[in-house]
């Protein structure tokens, strides 16, 4: 069901592993199943581990639920979002994030509000 969405999932628990991704047609970042189990620190750039780790902390002591970039990659607009996952107590389980390309989305204008397909 979610390799069905345009979008790239992925989880990492509380532990800072990657536990899922979904395999959605086209995915922005591609994963192979190697980083299931794999401290998602080592599943990105050096440059940017202190980003992950401070986004991580902050979910994790509960100062922030949500983290957003958006970045051009291959002249495509790329939006990522990472969210705290929550038990119903507000304990953390872990972030989750989502990586869309926004570039055909951000073109939209107007209305369409009837379904066009060809017969």
């Amino acid at each position: 069901m979610l390799d069905a969405l345009p979008v790239d999932i992925s989880f990492v628990d509380k532990d800072d592993r990657v536990k899922y991704f979904n395999k959605a047609q086209g995915r922005i970042f591609v994963r192979t199943e190697a980083v299931i189990g794999r401290k998602v620190q080592m599943c990105h750039p050096q440059q940017s581990v202190h980003v992950v780790n401070r986004i991580l902390e902050a979910f994790r002591t509960g100062k922030k639920d949500v983290a957003e970039f958006w970045i051009e990659l291959g002249g495509r607009l790329i939006h990522i979002r990472y969210f705290a996952v929550r038990d119903k107590n507000k304990q953390y389980l872990g972030t989750l994030e989502v990586t869309q390309d926004l570039t055909d989305i951000k073109r939209l204008e107007g209305q369409k509000r009837l379904l066009d397909w060809e017969s």
